[in-house]
Formats: structure tokens, sequence, C-alpha cells
């Protein structure tokens, strides 16, 4: 199978490498475009076959994929194997500044922080290892995340139509869909041709291989390649900031091992006048006044790692201490869908 090596920076064209493996070339436009335009500017040392509606592409597409340790642009440097929809199989991205490497397999990119470590493993809290076992990945869309009706969730076509009245300040921009799952909402974005790219972003690699199985079935969803499999932590986000337009989270706030934290790398990578929009399980209770369960409820969190107990009140402040602004929201029962936005100023 032909394989391309780039041993430095490289300008946005396309790589020639033959005809027997066309697509080829297209994976290696999608990566390119992907990639910091000050990471372009240099032409590597192989041959290309330019391109002036490639140079046009390129140019529309903003800087947005960065090394989730120092958040800086990614190099392409190898690409191996054929585009796949979600990814280029084989690909190899590395970070301008660390030169830490990450790769591309045939479902998604494999940006966390501790990909492809052989020796250490770093559990994660019950509340997000339970999604990464292939039993609860392969169920969630097959009966798990329909059984949310009975807290008030509407299903996901409404709750899609109610994220985009929030969403109409940002449409035609790109979209992360974090903690996307089996991509049931990465879907729905894509066939809406509302938004010019839609990143499914999960840290589950089950999650997202059961996301590109049903993107792969999904008929009328004519334009797959604008949809982007990204595995990566939401508290160490791997793009660069202020380059994403818009980020949603459906019934996923609750199982974060830290809130905070999420909402500050959301916060970091949305443009001025970004748009979060969030859907989670709410409890305005007696958890929220009487202080003895108010500390049973504490207690619960840390050992599940679930924040399902979260009040209004606490999502507000959240927002709020992670720099964005306008709080709103919509209540069901125990359902919420919340907005707020990144500030202009």
């Amino acid at each position: 199978m032909p394989m391309t090596v780039v041993t430095g920076q490289f300008s946005p064209a396309i790589i020639s490498i033959g005809s027997r493996l066309p697509s080829v070339k297209y994976a290696a436009r999608r990566v390119t475009a992907l990639i910091p335009r000050s990471a372009r500017a240099a032409s590597a040392s192989i041959s290309f076959e330019t391109n002036s509606s490639v140079d046009s592409v390129v140019e529309k597409e903003k800087d947005i994929l960065a090394c989730p340790i120092c958040y800086n642009g990614l190099v392409c440097i190898i690409i191996f194997g054929y585009y796949r929809g979600a990814t280029a199989s084989g690909t190899k991205l590395q970070c301008n500044t660390c030169k830490r490497s990450y790769s591309g397999n045939e479902t998604h990119l494999d940006l966390a922080v501790a990909s492809g470590s052989n020796q250490y493993t770093e559990p994660m809290p019950l509340s997000t290892e339970l999604f990464r076992t292939p039993l609860v990945s392969f169920l969630y869309e097959r009966g798990w995340r329909q059984n949310f009706i009975w807290g008030g969730f509407p299903g996901p076509e409404k709750e899609f139509e109610m994220a985009k009245d929030y969403l109409k300040p940002v449409l035609g921009g790109n979209i992360i869909d974090a903690s996307c799952g089996s991509g049931m909402f990465s879907r729905l974005f894509a066939k809406s041709e509302l938004f010019s790219r839609v990143f499914a972003l999960d840290y589950s690699e089950n999650m997202l291989r059961q996301c590109y199985e049903f993107l792969k079935q999904e008929e009328s969803l004519t334009n797959k390649e604008k949809v982007v499999l990204v595995r990566a932590d939401i508290a160490r986000l791997p793009f660069v900031s202020g380059s994403v337009d818009a980020v949603h989270a459906g019934a996923a706030l609750h199982c974060w091992p830290s809130p905070s934290s999420a909402v500050a790398e959301i916060s970091r990578v949305l443009r001025p006048g970004g748009v979060f929009v969030a859907t989670t399980f709410i409890y305005d209770g007696p958890f929220s006044f009487i202080p003895f369960l108010k500390n049973l409820r504490q207690e619960l969190m840390r050992y599940s790692g679930s924040h399902i107990f979260l009040s209004e009140r606490e999502l507000e402040e959240l927002c709020k201490a992670g720099g964005l602004v306008g709080f709103t929201r919509v209540r069901n029962g125990l359902f919420i869908m919340l907005s707020a936005t990144k500030p202009t100023r």
C-alpha cells in the first residue's frame, strides 16, 4: 500500500501519491485543513500536485485541532492507508512545540493526553468508565438513551430542535458535539447542513466505534466527511483557543468528573460570541437546601463521579465561573437545557 511520509511542514496542496488510491489525496487535503495555517507556510521535501480549488477550501477552514498538552498546532507527519470518512487510517500528527505525536485509526483521531501509552493507565470515575465498556456503548442508542424520557427528556429530535434556537447566532460555523456517545446528535447536526464541520468528541473508544458504524449506515447523510471523530478528555480539549463556534453536550454534564474544569475548557476553545448548549438532569429538592443532605450528595458524587444532583443555581454559577455569560434555560421535570455564551469583550 502506498505511503506518504511528510518530513517537514507543508503547504495547502494535494499530495500526489499515485492513482491507485485517489482517496488518500483527499485524506491529505482534509488533514491539512485541520492544521493551523502557520504550520503550513513552508513546503515539504516531497512532491506536490497543486490545485487552486484545494487552496480555496483550506483558506476557508479555521485553525482547529491542537495538542492537548500545550494547545499549539499539529503538523501531519505521515499518512498511511485511505480515507474512511472520519479520519485517515494511520494518520500521524505531531505538535509543533512539544513534538508529541498522535495517531488516527480507522474510526477516530486519538487526541487524549495519555493516548498511545503502553504502560501508563489512568482509571476514570465510574460514571466515565461505565460508558467505555462495549456493552453500554452498544446499548446506548438501543434503549439506554430512550429511557431518559422518565426524567423529562423530550427525545433527541425534539432536543435538537430546541438546541437550534440557542445556536442561531453561530449557524454556519463549526460545532463540537462533546461526549457525543454513539453520535445521535452528531448525525443530526451533520444532516441539518447548518454547520460547516461537526467534531464528534468522546473519551470512550467504544462509543466512537459505535458512532462510526452508525455514520456508515446513515444513508441520508451524503457528506459524511464533514464529521470528524475525536477521542479526547472533556477537561483537556485538543482545539486551539477561540477557534470553535459552538459546543453541544447532550445528557453528559452530570457524568463529567469535573464540570468546572470542563466548562472552563469549553470557554477557552469558544470564540467570542460562541455558544455552549447542554442538557442534563437537575434536582432542586432537599439536596440543595438541607445541610446534611447536601453533604451526603457531595459524598455520593465523590465516589460515583456523577454530578446528577446539581441544581439550577449551581449550573448558572458553573457557567459564570467558567467565564460564560447570558445563562438561560428550559426545564421539564428533571430535564434542563441550558445555554451560555462566550463574552465578545
